[in-house]
């Protein structure tokens, strides 16, 4: 056997560490974490669409929800205007008393966004 031959074998016979899957740290990632904070989003999605007029509903999407803060992004400014009108007049009552969890503050941003995604299903489920 030549060099190159004795050094293939003793490569391949070396012991190789395992690689670490990732499997079980993004498994304890979703279920503790995010899962949670998904489900609280959908029970405001659903709580949004029931108290929010679909014309002003439609220039709109749930972005996050954070210790009591509900992200909105708001395509227009005229829009945002309207929508932070109503919730000062008693829309976010009407939010806090059908939201089970803590709804402290709706923050609403401006942005683009868009109805579908690109397979053509909703953004979001509710």
């Amino acid at each position: 056997m030549d060099d190159a031959q004795l050094r293939t074998v003793w490569q391949q016979r070396q012991l190789y560490e395992p690689a670490t899957p990732l499997r079980h740290p993004l498994a304890v990632l979703m279920k503790h974490k995010l899962a949670r904070r998904v489900k609280q989003l959908s029970r405001l999605a659903t709580v949004w669409d029931e108290v929010i007029p679909e014309d002003i509903a439609d220039h709109t999407a749930l972005e996050s929800f954070h210790r009591g803060v509900l992200t909105v992004m708001v395509d227009s400014s005229s829009h945002r205007f309207q929508l932070q009108t109503m919730l000062l007049g008693g829309l976010m009552d009407m939010l806090r008393e059908r939201f089970a969890g803590p709804l402290n503050k709706v923050r609403l941003v401006p942005g683009q966004f868009h109805a579908i995604d690109l397979a053509g299903a909703p953004r979001y489920e509710v």
